[in-house]
C-alpha cells in the first residue's frame, strides 16, 4: 500500500477497496506470512481473531487503518473492535469474502437480457462461508466510488465502500445484517465533482415517504393460498371471458375515522369484499410502486420493485392480492416505464451521468410533467423495466400489467413543439428504441399463464394489441381512448341537441374491431375541472341519474371489456380528490343508493350473458338493427355470443321522452323477454317497462324479418333475449 492509497483508503475515494482491505497473501515480501487490513474510524483498537488467538492491529492512518502480519495460511477470520465508546464489539470482514456475482449474470445484464435482475442486483438476504448478511449490488458505471450506507454505519460513506465489477456493476456482502436495515448507495462520480446518496433501484422496500432511504426485506416469507386462482387463470382467455374493472386509488377510496390512509390489511376486509359484492372482476390498482408524492397518483416512481410503505409492507401488500385471488377477483396494477420523477435520491443523473435517462433534453424531458425519458436503447435501463414488470408478476402474482401513458413512449414528438425534439436514424417521429422495448415486454409477460397486459394509447398507432409476430406491439388489450371522449361529449349535452351529435354514438363502431379494446372511464376522467361522472350530465337530478344509467348500459351493451372508477357507481358529485375519499354518506339518499344497486345488478346481467363479452373484437358479435333515428336519438342493436342463436337485443332511447309502440326490427319470430331495464323502479327510473316481455310479429322492419313494438322509456336502455320453445309454445322462425 502507497501512503497515497491508504489516504483514499481513510478519505472514502479508492475505486479498488479490495486491493487495499481484506487479506492479502505474501505480505511484505515475507514468504508464508499474510496481511489483514481494516478501515474502522469508530475503533480505537482492532484486533483479528484467528485459531483462538488474537492478533493485535497496527494503526497506520489516523482516521482507522489497521494492519496486521500473521503466519501461514490465509483462513477464516473475525475482527474485535474496541470502539471509541468504551464498547467491544466482533465483527465479520466483509472484505474478506469473494466474488459475489457470476460472470455470467454480469454479462447478460450488459447484453440486456438479465430478465430476473431482481435475483442479482439490489439487497438480499443471503449466507456465504455459513456467515449472514446482506448482499448488495448498484450499477453505476461512471462512479469512482460507491458506498452502502445506513445507520448500521453511521451513514458514514467512507465505511462500506463496494467492490466494481465488469459493466460497471458494484458489489458488497455485509455480515451481520438483517431484514429491515435502512440503507443508500452513496455514489461518488467520476465528472463533475458529483456526489449523492441514491436509493436503491431494486430495492424491495422503502421508507414511508417523505422518508426515503431503502429496506432490507424477505420475499421468501409469505406463503400464498390462491393456488386454485393461479390454476385457473391459466387457463383462461380473457379475451373471451366478462372483464368488469374497478378502478380504485387505494390511498382515497376509504379512510379511517381521523382521515387516516388504511393499511392493505384493513383494504382487504373492506376493499375486497365491496368490489366482490359490487360484481367487478377485477380490481385496477393505480401505481401502487413506491413514489415520493402522494399528489403524482403512484406515477411518478421511484422503487420499481417495491409496493408503497404508505399502506404497509411488502407481506402486507402479497396478503391484499391473495385474498383478492380468494375471493375470486383479479388484480391488475398501473406499471408506468414511460418517465421517471427528478428526485436527488431517484434515478436522475444515478451516477454524474444521464444513467437512465437521455443526456439531450429534446429527448429526456417530459415538460408537462416536470418528469424524465428513460433511455430505452440503453441495455441496462431495458433491463431494469422488464425485470419490474416480470417481478410484480412472478413474486406478487399480479394478473395484468396496464401500461400507463402509451403514447409518451411512442413518440418523439411527444407534446413537443417544432425544434424541441430529435427524429430517429429514419426521420420520422416514431421512437423505434421504446417501440422494441414494448414488444419484449409483452412477448415476456405473456408467457405467465394468464396474463394479460393493456396500454393506455390514445393515438391511432397501428396494432397497439395485435401480436408481435403479427406485426403489432403485443398487448392483450387497448384503452379506447376515442370511445370515451366521443361518449362523454354525447352525454354532456342537453338532450334537446344530441340529435346534432348523433355520429359520436356511432363511429366507434366503425373501429371498434381493430383493437381489443377496453371501455374505460377512468381516473383521468374525474380530475382537474372535468367533472364527476354524473356531474357531467344535463338536466334536473332525476335526468342526471338517468343519463349516468343510461350511458353504463349502452357501455356495457358496446362491444370491449368495461372499467369504472371509483365513486362513479355512487353518483359521487364531486371530482375525484387523492387527499380524501369517495363520499360513501351520499348512500344515505336513495338516489345514491340506487345507483349502486343499479350499477351492482348491471355487472351482474353482463357477467351472465355470453353474448355481451364472448366475441368482442370481430364483427359477428355485433349487428345493427338502426341507427338512423337521428331525430329522437334513438338506437337499437344486437350483441351475439359465440353460438349466434344467443343474442340480445338492445333499445336505447337518449332523450327524456318515452316513447309508446316503437318498433324495433329483429332477427327472428318468437317471445322477447325484457332482461334489463335501466328505467326500473328499484333504480330510481319511472318504471316504464314491458314486462314480461314482448311478442315479435312477422312484420319485416329495419331489414329484418320480425319486428316488436314496445314501450321505449326516456332516457334508458331497455335489453330483450329471446326465449324459444316456451311452455306450450312452438318457436317462430324466419320464412
Amino acid at each position: 500500500m502507497s501512503p497515497e492509497e491508504i489516504e483514499a483508503i481513510a478519505g472514502g475515494y479508492h475505486g479498488d477497496p479490495f486491493r487495499i482491505l481484506g487479506p492479502h497473501a505474501g505480505a511484505r515480501r515475507r514468504s508464508g506470512a499474510w496481511e489483514v487490513r481494516t478501515f474502522q474510524p469508530q475503533a480505537a483498537e482492532v484486533a483479528v481473531l484467528v485459531d483462538g488467538r488474537s492478533v493485535p492491529m497496527k494503526k497506520i492512518h489516523p482516521h482507522g487503518v489497521f494492519v496486521a502480519t500473521l503466519d501461514g495460511e490465509q483462513r477464516p477470520y473475525r475482527l474485535r473492535l474496541k470502539l471509541w465508546s468504551g464498547e467491544t464489539v466482533e465483527r465479520e470482514d466483509p472484505y474478506r469474502f469473494p466474488l459475489l456475482l457470476s460472470d455470467f449474470d454480469l454479462h447478460l445484464h450488459a447484453e440486456g437480457t438479465l430478465y430476473e435482475a431482481y435475483n442479482s442486483l439490489g439487497a438480499h438476504l443471503v449466507e456465504i462461508e455459513g456467515v449472514r448478511g446482506v448482499r448488495f449490488a448498484v450499477w453505476a458505471p461512471n462512479a469512482e466510488v460507491v458506498s452502502v450506507i445506513g445507520d448500521f454505519n453511521g451513514w458514514d460513506a467512507r465505511a462500506h465502500p463496494m467492490r466494481l465489477r465488469s459493466g460497471g456493476v458494484w458489489e458488497l456482502f455485509i455480515p451481520g445484517l438483517g431484514e429491515g436495515t435502512i440503507y443508500k448507495y452513496y455514489v461518488r462520480s467520476r465528472f463533475r465533482g458529483y456526489r449523492a446518496e441514491k436509493a436503491d433501484p431494486y430495492a424491495f422496500y422503502f421508507e414511508c415517504p417523505p422518508k426515503s432511504a431503502s429496506v432490507v426485506w424477505d420475499l421468501d416469507r409469505y406463503q400464498w393460498n390462491d393456488q386454485e386462482w393461479m390454476e385457473r387463470r391459466a387457463r383462461t382467455n380473457w379475451l373471451q371471458q366478462p372483464v368488469s374493472i374497478y378502478e380504485v386509488h387505494l390511498e382515497s377510496w376509504l379512510r379511517g375515522p381521523r382521515n387516516q390512509v388504511l393499511s392493505y390489511r384493513e383494504l382487504a376486509e373492506s376493499l375486497i369484499p365491496y368490489a366482490r359484492d359490487m360484481g367487478y372482476t377485477h380490481i385496477e390498482l393505480l401505481p401502487v410502486l413506491e413514489h415520493p408524492f402522494s399528489g403524482s397518483w403512484g406515477y411518478q416512481v421511484i422503487g420499481y420493485f417495491a409496493p408503497t410503505a404508505r399502506f404497509g409492507t411488502p407481506d402486507d401488500f402479497m396478503y391484499f392480492v391473495d385474498r383478492c385471488h380468494q375471493a375470486g377477483l383479479g388484480v391488475i396494477l398501473d406499471w408506468v416505464p414511460a418517465h421517471f420523477p427528478k428526485d436527488a435520491h431517484g434515478l436522475v443523473w444515478f451516477d454524474g451521468t444521464a444513467l437512465y435517462e437521455h443526456e439531450d433534453p429534446r429527448k429526456s424531458e417530459h415538460r408537462d410533467w416536470g418528469t424524465l425519458v428513460f433511455n430505452y436503447g440503453r441495455n441496462e435501463v431495458r433491463v431494469l423495466l422488464i425485470s419490474s414488470a416480470l417481478f410484480w408478476l412472478r413474486r406478487y402474482h399480479i394478473d395484468a400489467l396496464r401500461v400507463d401513458a402509451v403514447a409518451s413512449m411512442l413518440y418523439l414528438d411527444y407534446s413537443r413543439k417544432p425544434g424541441e425534439w430529435v427524429p430517429n436514424i429514419y426521420g420520422g417521429n416514431e421512437n423505434l428504441e421504446a417501440i422494441e422495448f414494448l414488444k419484449r415486454f409483452n412477448e415476456l409477460a405473456h408467457r405467465e399463464p394468464g396474463v394479460f397486459t393493456v396500454a393506455e394509447e390514445s393515438t391511432a398507432f397501428p396494432g397497439v394489441s395485435r401480436p408481435v409476430y403479427l406485426g403489432g406491439l403485443g398487448f392483450t388489450f387497448k384503452w379506447n381512448m376515442g370511445w370515451m371522449h366521443d361518449m362523454l361529449q354525447y352525454f354532456s349535452k342537453d338532450p334537446v341537441y344530441r340529435k346534432y351529435h348523433h355520429n359520436n354514438i356511432t363511429f366507434s363502431l366503425l373501429y371498434a374491431f381493430n383493437e381489443n379494446f377496453i371501455l374505460p372511464i377512468s381516473h383521468d376522467e374525474v380530475v382537474h375541472g372535468k367533472r364527476s361522472l354524473i356531474s357531467k350530465m344535463p338536466g334536473d337530478e332525476w335526468q342526471r341519474f338517468a343519463n349516468v344509467r343510461a350511458f353504463l348500459t349502452y357501455m356495457y351493451g358496446h362491444p370491449g371489456k368495461k372499467l369504472l372508477f371509483m365513486g362513479q357507481e355512487i353518483g359521487q358529485y364531486e371530482e375525484w380528490n387523492w387527499n380524501g375519499s369517495v363520499r360513501w354518506e351520499l348512500l344515505e339518499f336513495d338516489c345514491h343508493r340506487n345507483l349502486q344497486t343499479f350499477v351492482r345488478e348491471l355487472n351482474a346481467f353482463y357477467r351472465s350473458q355470453p353474448a355481451l363479452y364472448q366475441v368482442d373484437y370481430h364483427w359477428s358479435g355485433f349487428q345493427w338493427i338502426d341507427f338512423h333515428d337521428v331525430d329522437h336519438s334513438v338506437i337499437a342493436f344486437v350483441r351475439r355470443a359465440e353460438n349466434p342463436a344467443d343474442f340480445l337485443v338492445f333499445c336505447c332511447n337518449f332523450t327524456p321522452v318515452p316513447r309508446a309502440a316503437y318498433r324495433f326490427g329483429v332477427p327472428e319470430g318468437g317471445f322477447y323477454r325484457e332482461v334489463f331495464n335501466s328505467d326500473a323502479a328499484r333504480y330510481g327510473g319511472s318504471d316504464v317497462h314491458n314486462r314480461p316481455g314482448v311478442e315479435a310479429e312477422p312484420t319485416p322492419w329495419h331489414n329484418l324479418p320480425f319486428s316488436i313494438s314496445i314501450a321505449l322509456p326516456p332516457l334508458a336502455v331497455v335489453v330483450f333475449k329471446p326465449e324459444r320453445n316456451r311452455p306450450g309454445e312452438a318457436a317462430q322462425s324466419p320464412a
